[in-house]
């Protein structure tokens, strides 16, 4: 039996592929603790073992400014979350780590606090890259930006006294969730191993299934982050899917500002269960409902909104699994006749079920285990 500790930042979509992967160990026979900003890392984890590592609504994503784009969403998630972040968690981790135990730390690649730690300590760590954002290098054509971010790494290990490398790829394990059927070919895969998606499963939610009427569905989603900014790409996604009567349009609103005769709304959603039941889905390109999409072989309609998603749309439609729209831009129209086009051409659904057979043949939550399980401790 080996002694896990898993440190997150308080993002459900960062924490998601980890539940699936502490279950499978604990099923295993292992300890697992995890430990993150309270009391998001409790509500996210729903798990037994949480130390408290810094106050998650000091960062909720919901307090990031509205309408960042480009280099300048980039500097306010390193300048004022990545690193405060770090700095807040520190303390924590370090008692996590005097408390528990661990023999591995496993950091989520947005929580340098756990490399931080473990390097100090002298623990083995891993990375869980809960997204394919930094695998390619996507720095590596803008060599400033690239450097500056080095310097804020400079600053962190500097504070905590630590020396060791990039603080967000371990030299011993990096899981990504993933596959290169989706990210392409890594020039340097390192200690990157793909496992594909872990899906950890939903939270019971209630949902009126006789609702669903036999048509085609469509499911239009921005996640659990993006209820104001998305309002307006929301209603346009009303408009379009209540303008293809061959289809029925199911659209998660949270708000619940959203009116329609012709189109399903609902406020929450068992996600996992109505991608399967679906025929495509239209998101902002979150990891997590990206994965989910094209586990089950469905194509994808894009509209990225910032950080990793625009990379994830690339993606999608390099592999020719979907088709990638404007968020700020784009009208009903515009998303009625991607959507169409992507029911309608059967070399979408074609090239999703690829990225499906890739994910089922990665492993999953078994792979990830077994790599864990490999580490000398």
């Amino acid at each position: 039996m080996s002694r896990f500790l898993l440190v997150v930042p308080p993002l459900t979509g960062h924490v998601a592929p980890l539940r699936a992967v502490a279950a499978e160990l604990v099923g295993r026979g292992h300890d697992v603790a995890w430990c993150g900003p309270e009391p998001t890392t409790s509500e996210l984890t729903r798990a037994g073992r949480v130390y408290a590592a810094g106050d998650a609504l000091e960062f909720a994503v919901e307090r990031r400014p509205e309408g960042l784009r480009g280099f300048a969403a980039l500097k306010f998630l390193w300048e004022q979350y990545l690193v405060p972040l770090a700095d807040a968690m520190v303390p924590g981790v370090e008692k996590a780590v005097d408390d528990f135990r661990p023999d591995v730390v496993i950091a989520d690649q947005q929580a340098f606090a756990g490399a931080l730690v473990a390097s100090r300590r002298g623990l083995p760590w891993v990375t869980s890259a809960s997204t394919s954002t930094e695998l390619g290098d996507p720095l590596g054509a803008m060599p400033k930006i690239a450097a500056w971010v080095d310097g804020l790494q400079d600053g962190l290990r500097e504070r905590h006294k630590v020396s060791c490398g990039d603080l967000r790829f371990s030299p011993d394990l990096v899981l990504a969730f993933t596959t290169v059927s989706l990210t392409g070919p890594i020039a340097d895969a390192g200690a990157v191993r793909f496992v594909g998606p872990a899906l950890a499963p939903a939270p019971p939610l209630g949902f009126s299934w006789d609702l669903l009427d036999g048509r085609p569905l469509v499911l239009a989603t921005l996640g659990t982050a993006n209820a104001a900014l998305g309002r307006r790409f929301l209603s346009e996604c009303v408009d379009a899917l209540a303008g293809m009567p061959d289809v029925q349009g199911l659209v998660v609103d949270p708000t619940s500002e959203l009116i329609s005769d012709d189109v399903l709304l609902a406020k929450r959603i068992p996600q996992p269960e109505l991608v399967r039941k679906a025929a495509a889905v239209i998101c902002h390109g979150g990891h997590n409902t990206v994965s989910e999409t094209l586990a089950s072989g469905l194509p994808l309609v894009i509209a990225p909104i910032r950080d990793d998603q625009s990379m994830l749309a690339q993606q999608v439609e390099a592999a020719g699994a979907g088709l990638r729209l404007r968020f700020d831009r784009v009208k009903a129209p515009d998303i009625r006749r991607t959507v169409t086009e992507v029911l309608t051409e059967p070399a979408y659904a074609a090239a999703a079920a690829r990225v499906r057979a890739s994910f089922a043949a990665a492993g999953g939550v078994v792979a990830a285990a077994d790599h864990l399980e490999s580490l000398p401790c």
